[in-house]
């Protein structure tokens, strides 16, 4: 990425000796950095007991050790079920977390594996992607709490604090992910946990390990929605991975441009388009956050990392009135910008286009945000490995939280399946949300009302935009052609990208 305007980051070596100290993890040979992500560094680590991912929880909204640790027990419980995910490694205190020198770090074993866009994956591989990501947001939903514990209330009843109470036992194999349905049996169903719950992740592991078509026909059935605004066991020893694993997600956090490692085919693009949301997707209507429309306090939906679905506000959307103050102020900025270049050409006409689309529809706001669940929170092609033709692991857990489900998953369509030219490939994008519903039990109207407000979260987005000019950090900018390309067209096609979501 071309950062000349960028002042690079201050190195931060790692304490290798005070870090190992806490991890059975033998002696240094060799740390070397993996690409710079946006927010979180990480580093590839070859001991005299293997090799391992260290990551460096750098970023200051998402290093609270206690948030991380409450990431890393959600991960072990979700690999305890079968799902492909890539928990650390416990210290010699049994901790997950290092803070040496007020710096918080993780070890995890190394994960071998590619990136690989949607223009890398057949028609299959889509449904498979779509019925994975249901897969995670079912066993979210089982491994995670339901309600906050009321002060004084002691603990132990149904649903109590993390895991429902219940620490999960089940040995999960990387390589065999059918054995989800088998975990989850093992691991016993309990009072409370609905049939579809259930049913619909024992469906979805055999759909995103081997059978996707089958998701596709049995939903079928369903009736169209209405397109428009409405609304336990450790993976290996300590510095004993059980597998040899590469997280080159260290360089793609947080939806970091990068290259994909993946063999591209024929009439591909040997350059996929990277990520197009914010470091924080969910933030971009945070006081303050660079996409803000205009610093203005909003209501605000649970923090990352929260504890309880309970009284869980909605998100509000996108204020026009904000979104064209910012447009008329990035208008200035790109005046003020000599000498003029490509990048403030294409910005200019890029504005000035959202500008009359926003004018046009801005009758077309939608409301607060629907059902809330606990989701990824950054689910792109960097933050997921694949060996082969199969997931490998998915990782970067950060924005772990409580936000609407179904939203994840057309953010997640939107970049897996935008082409260069800014256009989404509808067909994959189908067969992802199809397999996606089944396997989540989500509903027709649930994702058209997600494909509404994420639309329209696109046509307000301008973070890239205002990370060149407000922020001199042009990390983003070969993202912007795509990006901001695909919300014309997404307007232009809307009823078809709707009809994609919910056919």
């Amino acid at each position: 990425m071309p950062r000349s305007s960028v002042p690079p980051l201050a190195s931060h070596a790692p304490p290798l000796g005070a870090l190992l100290r806490q991890y059975a993890a033998g002696s240094a040979l060799t740390c070397d950095p993996v690409d710079q992500g946006l927010l979180n560094r990480g580093y590839r680590l070859a001991t005299t007991r293997g090799h391992y991912f260290l990551k460096h929880h750098f970023d200051p909204e998402t290093a609270d050790p206690a948030a991380i640790a409450r990431q890393h027990r959600a991960t072990q419980r979700l690999a305890d079920l079968g799902v492909p995910v890539a928990p650390p490694l416990p210290g010699r205190d049994g901790r997950t977390v290092a803070v040496v020198g007020g710096h918080a770090y993780a070890l995890h074993p190394w994960v071998d594996g590619r990136h690989r866009h949607g223009g890398q994956l057949s028609t299959g591989q889509c449904g498979r992607l779509g019925a994975l990501l249901g897969v995670v947001h079912a066993s979210l939903e089982r491994v995670m709490p339901t309600r906050c514990r009321a002060p004084g209330e002691r603990g132990g009843g149904e649903h109590e604090g993390e895991a429902d109470g219940r620490h999960l036992t089940v040995r999960r194999d990387l390589t065999a992910p059918r054995d989800l349905t088998a975990a989850r049996e093992r691991a016993g169903g309990r009072e409370g946990t609905s049939g579809r719950d259930l049913t619909a992740v024992r469906e979805g592991a055999a759909a995103w390990g081997l059978t996707a078509g089958r998701g596709e026909d049995a939903d079928r059935g369903r009736p169209a929605g209405q397109c428009g605004s409405g609304g336990g066991a450790r993976q290996g020893e300590p510095g004993r991975p059980s597998e040899a694993v590469h997280h080159r997600d260290a360089g793609r956090h947080n939806g970091t441009p990068g290259r994909s490692e993946a063999a591209t085919p024929a009439g591909a693009s040997a350059k996929p388009s990277a990520p197009a949301e914010p470091p924080h997707s969910a933030d971009a209507h945070r006081p303050n956050h660079p996409n803000h429309p205009a610093g203005r306090p909003q209501p605000q939906p649970r923090p990352t990392g929260s504890n309880s679905l309970a009284e869980t506000p909605p998100a509000p959307s996108a204020d026009p009135a904000d979104t064209f103050a910012l447009i008329d102020e990035l208008l200035a900025h790109v005046r003020r910008h000599q000498p003029t270049d490509a990048f403030d050409e294409l910005a200019r006409h890029r504005l000035l286009e959202r500008r009359a689309l926003l004018e046009q529809h801005a009758d077309r706001r939608p409301p607060p945000g629907g059902s809330v669940g606990w989701v990824h929170g950054d689910f792109h092609p960097f933050n997921l490995l694949y060996k082969g033709d199969a997931p490998a692991a998915i990782v970067d857990w950060d924005r772990l939280g409580v936000q609407p489900r179904a939203e994840e998953a057309v953010r997640g369509a939107a970049i897996f399946f935008v082409r260069p030219t800014g256009t989404l490939d509808l067909p994959k994008a189908r067969a992802y949300a199809r397999a996606y519903r089944r396997t989540a039990g989500a509903t027709p109207s649930e994702l058209a009302a997600a494909v509404h407000r994420v639309w329209w979260e696109r046509l307000n987005d301008f973070w890239m935009l205002r990370w060149h000019y407000e922020r001199g950090d042009t990390r983003a900018d070969s993202q912007f052609p795509a990006a901001s390309a695909l919300a014309v067209w997404w307007t232009r096609e809307y009823d078809a990208v709707c009809e994609a979501f919910v056919g």
